[in-house]
Order: C-alpha cells, then sequence, then structure tokens
C-alpha cells in the first residue's frame, strides 16, 4: 500500500527541500535527457523555477504534442445528488450546511442526459456527496446501467469504494474513477475533515491502491489547491503517481487541477496560487511525465483557459454545472461551486479550434477494450 511509502516522507522536509531548490537545479532538470525523478519535480514546482516559465511552456507543449498531438478531451460532469454525511470545511455540499438535499431519480437521471447529450458530449462524469446510504453502490451501479448505452466512456467522482465493490461497477461500465486526496498534510487533513468517513485519511490514501487492484481502467488524482501548500501537495501527488504507475502499470492515470472556489458556508483558502504558478504546475507535471493526462474544468477563468490549451492540457469541461438536476430538472439547486468560465461547449470547441487544435468528444478507448 501507498501508505506504507508515504509514512516514509515527512511534510516539512519535502516542503523545505523545494524550497531550497536552485537555479542550477530547475536549468538540471530542465535540460536533461533522460527520464525526469521526483527530485527534477522539486526544482520545476520550486520558486526559482517561475523565471524560466517561458521554457518550460516550450517544452511542455512539445512533449505534449508528442504523446497526445493536437487534442483536447471534452468532458461534462453529471451531479447526481448533494446528499452528503461528511462535513468538509471547503464544500457547499458539507453535512453542516442548511440546505435543500436532492438525488436525482432514474427519469431525472435519463432527463439531465439528454441535456448533455445535446450539447455534443460522449464522455460524463457522474458527481456525488459522500451518503453511503443514500448514494451507494446500488444507486451508482442503476445510474451506470441508465448510462451505458447513451455513453461511450463513463467516469465517477464518488465517494471512495472497496476493491470489490469497484468491481462491481466495472463489470456494468465504469471506466474512470476520480478521487482527490484534497490535501496530503496529514494532520491538517483532520482539521478539514472533522465528521463523516471522509475523515480516515489513510482509507482515502489507499484508495489508488484498491482501483489498481480492481482493473479499473483510468485513475484521476489531484488535491484542493488552497488548502495547504501546493507545492508540497504537488509533490505527494507526484510521489503517489510514480508509485502507482510501477506497481499498477496497466492502468491509466490523470492529474486535475481545482483550485478552491466560492460556495455557501466554505472557509477562504489558506494559499493562493497565481496564474503564473498554475501554469508552472502544470508545465511541471507534463515536463516530468510524458504520459499523464492533464485535465482543467470551469473552476478557472475564461482567460486563463484561453491561454492554457497549448501548455500541457489535454482535457477540459465547458457548460458545466454543479448542482444535482442543473442541466434540465432543478436548474436553481444549491451548487457544490460557482464556476468561472460559463461558455457554452461549442463556445469552448471554437476556441479549440481557433488554436489549432481539434475537440475530441468521444473516447475510442472503450471500443479497443470491448474489442481486447
Amino acid at each position: 500500500m501507498f501508505t506504507q511509502l508515504f509514512d516514509t516522507f515527512n511534510w516539512d522536509e519535502i516542503k523545505k527541500s523545494i524550497y531550497s531548490k536552485t537555479i542550477v537545479d530547475v536549468e538540471f532538470a530542465l535540460n536533461k535527457t533522460s527520464k525526469r525523478d521526483l527530485e527534477d519535480f522539486k526544482a520545476l514546482i520550486s520558486p526559482s523555477a517561475i523565471g524560466y516559465l517561458e521554457k518550460m511552456a516550450y517544452l511542455s507543449n512539445r512533449l505534449t504534442q508528442k504523446r497526445f498531438g493536437k487534442t483536447i478531451q471534452m468532458y461534462a460532469p453529471l451531479y447526481l445528488s448533494n446528499e452528503c454525511q461528511n462535513i468538509c470545511t471547503y464544500c457547499g455540499f458539507s453535512f453542516d450546511n442548511k440546505l435543500k438535499r436532492k438525488t436525482l431519480t432514474d427519469l431525472e437521471i435519463l432527463k439531465e442526459a439528454e441535456a448533455i447529450k445535446k450539447m455534443g458530449y460522449d464522455h460524463i462524469l457522474l458527481v456525488t456527496g459522500e451518503a453511503n446510504q443514500t448514494v451507494g453502490v446500488p444507486y451508482l451501479k442503476n445510474a451506470i446501467k441508465l448510462l451505458q448505452p447513451l455513453f461511450s466512456l463513463i467516469s465517477i467522482e464518488v465517494q471512495p469504494l472497496d476493491q470489490n465493490e469497484y468491481e462491481e461497477l466495472i463489470m456494468v461500465g465504469l471506466n474512470t474513477v476520480l478521487v482527490y486526496q484534497e490535501t496530503y498534510h496529514k494532520e491538517d487533513y483532520k482539521l478539514h475533515h472533522p465528521k463523516g468517513k471522509k475523515s480516515n485519511f489513510n482509507y482515502r490514501l489507499e484508495t489508488p491502491d484498491r482501483l489498481g487492484n480492481s482493473g479499473v481502467y483510468k485513475v484521476g488524482l489531484g488535491t484542493l489547491i488552497g488548502l495547504e501548500d501546493w507545492r508540497t501537495d504537488a509533490f505527494s501527488t507526484a510521489l503517489h503517481l510514480s508509485y502507482l504507475e510501477k506497481k499498477y502499470w496497466k492502468t491509466k492515470y490523470s492529474i486535475s487541477f481545482p483550485r478552491m472556489r466560492p460556495a455557501e458556508g466554505i472557509i477562504e483558502p489558506k494559499v493562493i496560487i497565481t496564474d503564473k504558478e498554475l501554469v508552472q504546475l502544470i508545465c511541471a507535471y507534463r515536463i516530468f511525465n510524458e504520459e499523464i493526462e492533464l485535465s482543467i474544468s470551469t473552476r478557472e477563468s475564461e482567460h486563463f483557459r484561453n491561454n492554457i490549451i497549448k501548455l500541457g492540457i489535454t482535457s477540459m469541461s465547458a457548460g458545466s454545472k454543479t448542482n444535482p438536476g442543473g442541466y434540465a430538472v432543478e436548474k436553481e439547486s444549491l451548487e457544490q461551486f460557482e464556476i468561472s468560465d460559463e461558455r457554452t461547449p461549442q463556445e469552448i470547441e471554437i476556441l479549440i479550434k481557433s488554436q489549432g487544435y481539434q475537440a475530441v468528444w468521444k473516447d475510442w478507448d472503450r471500443g479497443i477494450q470491448l474489442v481486447k
């Protein structure tokens, strides 16, 4: 399990090591012709690297095109429920927030799916709060069965599950699971998750191991940028990724970059990452790992998303609604967080094409899997 490796690392020591990297370390990492290691990644996310952003962007663009071509995969989230049994200091769905709870019925799920299909999507991400009794495995299994004939790729971002539960969902059409650690700072993690199953740091940390053992096609990693020092969290994510790629080498991986956004009843960010620093982080991941998929959501502004397409990102959402029923059923229900880029998928497709890239609406991997 990753916990055994993770426990050999000390947060404060990692942070000190990152912030002590010099321009010599940065130049060494950028000029390296062999595969870059975790020490190189530390240099690329360090304050010393910000002066090399233009070179990092150029290299990130070249490496991304080499592996992925000029394509951006499009996806949309479908929020099935805002019911949640966890108290999380940063989430609008937190159990202690007094809000109207909503869980979609079968007919409402299909109505939302119809609205998403009309926007052109063939890749869907199912999202719920963490409420095992309401939106546990039976509910998720039913939802995937309903949607499997409509979409070529189905992902979920829900509560962590046991290995046998993931295996059960894979059997009915689950392709990808996103599970963000939120922060790898073990002590402060408990401050942000005082109640609910999510308060169990190690159970969440071991979720990608259970996914790897289940044979899932792809695992999405990430942290919520703003909870703790973003550089130390980024290194911890890279460490986790390196471990997973070695142990579960048949599985694909992606990284997302969610920054804290305004929502009902949440805390203010502890740490602010600037747009320039977020570009640095995205480029650092690409230079560190040529194979990893990098995703950016509608949390980010129009301006930022306009300028990030050529810098390493491989997937984007558009037209997103972060409330259950937000596309067609109950448009005024409470959002998990406010989105920033409110442009339609068609407007984003035009943007992507204007930069010489192609928007990909259908993921062909599932078809290849079925043939295999």
